[in-house]
Formats: structure tokens, sequence, C-alpha cells
């Protein structure tokens, strides 16, 4: 069984929530909100899932969110790496834009979950389905 680090940056709450199901999912995930995780923790870990909201016209929070990312993406080598977010407006085209980035960089994308506001039942379930599937 891999080892889990759940990683987000939350506003209101959703992406927390998103945290959360992915954590359950997987087992026993460690979550770690951003500001308590960084490169020299990627090594503790065999599988990751790192969220963050919509932010500004659908990009990534450019204060806390995004400088911690930056700093992981190249300590992830093939390891696998989960995206998911929550978005309120638009159609969720941060997300695209982000998982591009992300194998543009070499990044090892296992998959992506995004939700329009709160996570329903649908996304949740996709949530854990994803948590699992890093853990195995």
């Amino acid at each position: 069984m891999s080892k889990v680090a759940v990683v987000y940056w939350s506003m209101t709450g959703n992406t927390e929530t998103m945290a959360q199901a992915i954590a359950e999912g997987a087992g026993d995930a460690d979550v770690f909100e951003v500001s308590d995780f960084g490169a020299a923790k990627v090594a503790d870990y065999d599988a990751f899932a790192f969220g963050c909201p919509a932010m500004g016209s659908e990009e990534l929070d450019h204060d806390e969110f995004e400088p911690v990312w930056e700093e992981c993406v190249p300590a992830f080598g093939d390891k696998p790496v989960a995206l998911f977010g929550s978005y309120d407006w638009g159609t969720g085209d941060w997300m695209e834009t982000w998982k591009e980035a992300a194998e543009g960089a070499g990044v090892n994308i296992k998959d992506t979950v995004i939700a329009n506001l709160e996570p329903d039942d649908e996304a949740l379930e996709a949530l854990k389905a994803l948590g699992a599937s890093l853990a195995e």
C-alpha cells in the first residue's frame, strides 16, 4: 500500500472537503494544508493529491498554493500525482490548464477531479475512488 500525501489550499472549505474525501478513500493518507508542506517532504511519500480552487480568471492561488506546488514539481519524479479542486464561475478550465502544465513539466498525473462549488455525492465518490487508486 502506497503512502499518500493530500495537500490542499482552501478558501471556502470546498477544497478542504474534497481533500478529506481523498484521504478517506486512501485509508491512511496524511493531509496537509499547503503551508505545512514542501519539497523536503516529497521523499516521504509514494503518491500525492494536490488541491486548489480556481482563483481569479481560472488560475491557481498565486500567494500560498502555487509557490509550494512549483517547489514540489521537480521532486515528484515518476510518483503519481492527482489534482483536484472546486470552482464557482467559468467552466473549470483552470484544471485542464494546470494538468497540461504539470504534464509538460514531467509530472505523472494520475487523474483530476473538480467540483462546482461544494462537492456533490458524485464528486465525493470520485474523490474517494481517486484516493483508493493512489493508495494501491
